[in-house]
């Protein structure tokens, strides 16, 4: 007997379509869940965070260091404000004891400044009388023209009220500054002095928050600040160094550049400009090559006569035994008077180990 043998056909037939597609579904859905399987599996072992912008975090903007070079390379270099005491871009520092010509200098500078480009002096020292006489001839009464480009400010009285006055009196007057400034077209800035901005600015952390104010404005606009300061009385024995600055050492840190007028113990007519701290540049006028100069009046105006280059230490007044004693004395009562060794150091002109020396030779 011969058993009939289903055909291919017949055997297909023998399968319904329905089954062959639930087989076909079932195989589909172990593929993706094999697949989900497997990316569950790849994010433990290797998890991930969401894409972040890591070029800006904060107040911070991060790049490789050959980027910053390449990208500051498009820029031009700064190029010298005046001589290479102070340059383009920088937030530098003038200063000096009272009566010394900080002012006068401040002016000379701004003057040559604007012969080619606009400045705003805010001189917050001086009236408008006081100028005016101080830049006339002192025979004729003719006054000195200033160049076109030179924007002198001055506080205005009427608009100082109590609320001006108040505790943020310092931000109002930078606020002005800047809108000034703009408003002009400068970027060229120079204000006289620090004191008058920050009645505070011999306390450190007063100081130091007007300076951020200040240096903010400079890298906003790429503007280039020269700030004029005060220093308490130096002995002419003590060469001028960046803890002569009036207030926390740390103020000094703020600038770029800084460089400051002296007495020439030699002759009272006669100042020298040292130069203290700079960054772009070199260091040509240190304590080994001062400029010296004396003032004098011409045409109406008044200025600093660069006559020549020495060593400080020509100009200090050499140490005697007066001296020695006086020093003394003056570091006995700043002591009594509760004083840390630092402060008196500062105030007084001398190196903190002579400070300590003195001190410890009297309490044996």
């Amino acid at each position: 007997m011969i058993e009939n043998t289903p055909t291919t056909e017949a055997a297909g037939a023998a399968v319904p379509n329905d089954t062959k597609f639930q087989c076909k579904d079932s195989e589909n859905q172990r593929h993706e869940q094999s697949s989900e399987l497997n990316s569950l599996m790849a994010l433990v072992s290797n998890p991930t965070e969401p894409e972040i912008d890591k070029s800006s975090i904060g107040i911070l903007c991060i790049k490789d260091a050959n980027e910053w070079c390449e990208e500051a390379a498009q820029r031009p270099d700064p190029k010298q404000l005046w001589m290479s005491l102070w340059y383009e871009g920088e937030c530098a520092c003038l200063f000096a004891d009272s009566n010394l010509g900080k002012s006068i200098y401040a002016v000379q500078i701004a003057n040559e400044i604007a012969k080619n480009e606009p400045v705003l002096y805010c001189d917050f020292e001086l009236s408008d009388k006081a100028f005016q006489l101080r830049y006339s001839d002192d025979a004729t009464g003719t006054l000195y023209k200033f160049p076109a480009n030179f924007k002198r400010a001055e506080i205005d009285p009427e608009a100082m009220g109590e609320s001006v006055m108040g505790a943020d009196y310092e931000d109002i007057v930078v606020q002005d500054i800047e809108s000034a400034a703009i408003a002009h077209s400068v970027k060229v800035i120079i204000i006289d002095n620090l004191s008058w901005i920050c009645n505070a600015s011999e306390k450190g952390d007063a100081a130091g928050r007007l300076m951020v104010n200040l240096v903010r404005l400079k890298k906003k606009h790429g503007w280039s600040l020269l700030i004029i300061a005060h220093t308490p009385k130096r002995p002419l024995t003590s060469p001028i160094d960046q803890n002569t600055l009036a207030g926390s050492k740390k103020l000094i840190n703020f600038f770029d550049s800084a460089f400051a007028i002296g007495r020439s113990a030699k002759d009272e007519a006669l100042r020298y400009i040292k130069q203290i701290k700079c960054r772009y540049g070199s260091f040509e006028y240190g304590a080994d090559n001062v400029i010296v100069a004396d003032i004098s009046k011409e045409n109406g105006f008044l200025k600093f006569n660069h006559i020549g280059y020495a060593k400080e230490r020509e100009h200090l007044k050499e140490v005697s035994d007066k001296d020695e004693s006086e020093i003394d004395s003056r570091v006995m009562e700043l002591h009594r008077q509760g004083k840390k060794q630092r402060e008196i150091s500062r105030e007084i002109g001398v190196s903190l180990g002579k400070v300590n020396k003195i001190i410890k030779s009297h309490n044996k």
